[in-house]
């Protein structure tokens, strides 16, 4: 009687439990906790997710947000410490009040009085980091140059906050606030609000970025943080995550027949399968050493592979294997004469093209798979990387740091003939070319970075240009860097690209 008792009245709080989880999992709306009315709104906001592709939607009325009292609507998550805030906004329709805002909002509380920093865009264009240092204090702001952005970033460091903003496809401009001493456990999430009680105002949020950067402290090919695996939309700029891992995951090739992307992890291969989200290892024998430089031969029969080898003191030699894994790599670079990271295969299938560590500096070589014979293509004190060929086996595209910064190049499948593509104040790495050889994506790194460098973790722009060379145009501001796309990694009907991003 009493096991009976007891057993029944763990039944009960076991339902009540599961209930109450499973009401707070309804609350969530994608990445956040739940919305809110923030203040006395006079009418009721909403917001709402679409999983297909990934876009939130936002309705909030609201007098306005300023003085010492807000009113909004708010969808929101909860964080503590340093993070990173990025996402695209578009108001929908006209409006009402030219005042209507949206954007990133971090607070202390829930209060219409509390502190906070807000990554504001109003219906007029202006632009500004607002914020309110004490409970019911007035609202202050740090005006922004930036008219009418849709890409909005709020980055917290400690007590400084910096407002990045860029009309899509633009460079960010950046506005910084230092000594705002928010809690360490705030608040944060998107908005909407009409700046007019009586009325309704909606807005569209696309390309939602919640980001846990790196410590300050880390050590690089040490610590590492997590993964998103995603996947960008050339033509609309719309990327939607299908993988996330807390594992650091590198440099995804999407297979020429469209049915899976092979990335690395750990130094081990796997495939990810489009159609469902299967996850397998990719046998690869004895090379479980390898680095994020796998290539697949065009007709996608042949993985190139980049493993650290024992028999060449541990450095990076290239061997090939089908690519459906499950049989014994054949070893085509030599040993002991240095390093050698593998890049890209000829049509054909004869030749590979590495960067390999030879007498003191780093240049392009090919190989020829047959022999093992090795032709230099590029003779430079300087970082020659990332060779490519085209898919008409015509020319080789690679990035080099010989004009003083890391731009793309493009030279004959001889070595003769270079030819500088990008010139500007970014570090261009990795140049791939599309299948329909109208496009060349590559990613960009910071100016500040040293151009044989090409680190973890930063704040890093992924840009396209015309094959034959032009003006880069933006099509993602991504936090990444080494492992976020060292691979070709476009899909076979050139209209998207497979990446990673990085968070903690």
């Amino acid at each position: 009687m009493i096991k009976s008792a007891f057993l029944s009245l763990f039944t009960v709080l076991f339902v009540l439990l599961l209930s109450s989880n499973f009401s707070l999992a309804q609350n969530q709306v994608g990445i956040f906790d739940s919305h809110t009315d923030i203040g006395a709104c006079k009418h009721e906001g909403f917001a709402s997710f679409n999983p297909s592709d990934q876009t939130y939607t936002i309705g909030g009325s609201g007098l306005n947000m300023w003085f010492g009292d807000d009113q909004f609507h708010y969808l929101w998550t909860t964080l503590q410490g340093d993070f990173i805030l990025r996402a695209e906004v578009k108001f929908l329709g006209d409006g009402v009040d030219p005042h209507r805002k949206v954007g990133w909002m971090v607070r202390n509380n829930l209060d219409s009085n509390s502190p906070h920093a807000n990554a504001t865009v109003h219906g007029d264009g202006l632009t500004s980091l607002q914020y309110r240092k004490t409970t019911g204090a007035d609202t202050e702001e740090v005006i922004s140059d930036d008219t009418a952005p849709d890409v909005i970033q709020l980055e917290r460091k400690g007590a400084t906050f910096i407002m990045s903003t860029a009309k899509f496809g633009e460079p960010l401009k950046v506005v910084q606030l230092d000594n705002l001493s928010l809690d360490n456990e705030v608040y944060v999430g998107i908005y909407v609000c009409a700046h007019n009680p009586d009325v309704m105002e909606s807005a569209v949020y696309r390309n939602v970025r919640i980001i846990r950067p790196e410590k300050e402290d880390y050590v690089p090919y040490t610590d590492y943080i997590g993964s998103n695996l995603e996947i960008l939309d050339i033509e609309s700029g719309l990327r939607k995550v299908i993988h996330q891992s807390a594992h650091s995951i590198q440099a995804p090739n999407w297979t020429p027949d469209d049915e899976n992307l092979i990335y690395n992890s750990k130094g081990h291969l796997f495939t990810y399968k489009l159609a469902d989200g299967e996850i397998n290892p990719l046998n690869t024998g004895f090379a479980t050493n390898n680095n994020n430089d796998h290539v697949l031969s065009f007709d996608g029969s042949l993985l190139g592979i980049s493993h650290h080898s024992a028999d060449n003191d541990g450095n990076s030699t290239i061997y090939y294997l089908p690519a459906k894994g499950d049989s014994t790599p054949v070893r085509v670079t030599k040993t002991g004469i240095g390093a050698s990271y593998f890049h890209g295969w000829s049509p054909d299938k004869k030749t590979m093209l590495f960067t390999g560590q030879r007498n003191g500096q780093y240049d392009i070589y090919s190989v020829d798979v047959a022999s093992g014979e090795e032709t230099q293509l590029s003779n430079f004190k300087t970082l020659d990387d990332g060779s490519e060929f085209s898919p008409d086996g015509k020319y080789i595209f690679f990035n080099s740091a010989r004009s003083g910064t890391m731009q793309l190049w493009r030279m004959d499948a001889d070595g003769k003939n270079p030819v500088q593509l990008t010139n500007d104040k970014y570090n261009d790495w990795f140049p791939h070319v599309s299948p329909d050889k109208k496009w060349i994506v590559f990613i960009s790194f910071p100016e500040d970075v040293d151009p044989g460098d090409h680190p973890f973790y930063k704040h890093c722009l992924i840009r396209l240009i015309p094959y034959e060379g032009g003006e880069p145009r933006i099509l993602a501001y991504i936090y990444g860097g080494q492992g976020s796309m060292n691979v070709p990694n476009w899909s076979p009907n050139s209209k998207k690209i497979a990446f990673i991003s990085n968070s903690n």
